[in-house]
């Protein structure tokens, strides 16, 4: 795990720095915690990451060249006919880069001085030309998978910041979007080397979860040498603050 969490990065990469940039992920991390994303960003202590999901990559990796092939000959996907999604896998020369983690879809927000950026999983259109923003998910629930649960706020968060991007970079962006889900299935009576997944469609259609005013409080709390406020549910925090009170209680007894 010490090999895994490098937590220092390289001042190019902080704000302020020529590599910067302000991700989606960044935003969400703002919103859920301004202190850790103070830290984070202007420190440049990255907080600790958990253990990468590589079941759900793998999931992702495979979702993205099933649809490319589909891409390649502008037909829809079999999943696409089977939820009555009259649109195709969008065909772009920068589709490859709207898609890499650290490229992305990108917009210099001129109010700020920041540029905004963030990796779509797939883009389709319909035959008005309009854009669907799509993500991909993957699961294993005996129940059938639907957005209803409040911690995936932050989802349907992402798609908005996606659009927006979308937009400001001239495209026609419909205002629904669109989860392909994956929910692994554990009713076989043997694994036999091998995962089987049933494969949904959930449309969503934006709410105003994203403000382009957050850019402005981000670009408040970044210029300020005033650490800002831990969030109230922030698990990182409240670990720090308790572990700090143990440390400065003598009644504890230290056993290291």
């Amino acid at each position: 795990m010490a090999n895994f969490y490098k937590p220092h990065r390289h001042v190019n990469w902080n704000y302020g720095g020529p590599n910067w940039r302000l991700s989606r992920s960044k935003i969400e991390l703002f919103i859920e915690c301004p202190k850790c994303f103070y830290i984070d960003n202007k420190i440049g202590t990255a907080r600790p990451r958990g253990f990468p999901m590589n079941l759900n990559t793998a999931v992702d990796t495979l979702l993205k060249k099933e649809f490319d092939l589909y891409r390649a000959k502008k037909q829809p996907h079999p999943l696409m006919e089977k939820f009555n999604v009259d649109a195709i896998p969008l065909d772009h020369p920068k589709m490859d880069t709207w898609r890499e983690n650290f490229e992305g879809v990108d917009f210099k927000h001129e109010p700020t001085g920041m540029t905004i950026c963030g990796a779509v999983d797939d883009l389709w259109v319909n035959k008005r030309g309009e854009i669907y923003v799509v993500d991909y998910k993957s699961t294993s629930k005996e129940e059938k998978v639907s957005l209803d649960a409040e911690w995936q706020i932050s989802y349907k968060r992402q798609m908005e910041i996606y659009q927006w991007l979308l937009r400001q970079n001239g495209f026609n962006v419909s205002p629904v979007t669109y989860f392909v889900y994956a929910n692994g299935k554990t009713d076989a009576d043997a694994f036999n080397s091998k995962i089987e997944f049933d494969l949904d469609i959930l449309p969503y259609e934006e709410q105003g979860l994203f403000d382009e005013d957050i850019l402005f409080k981000i670009k408040e709390t970044l210029d300020s040498e005033d650490m800002p406020r831990a969030g109230h549910d922030c698990e990182y925090c409240s670990f720090f603050n308790t572990r700090k009170e143990v440390d400065n209680d003598e009644s504890v007894i230290n056993i290291e």
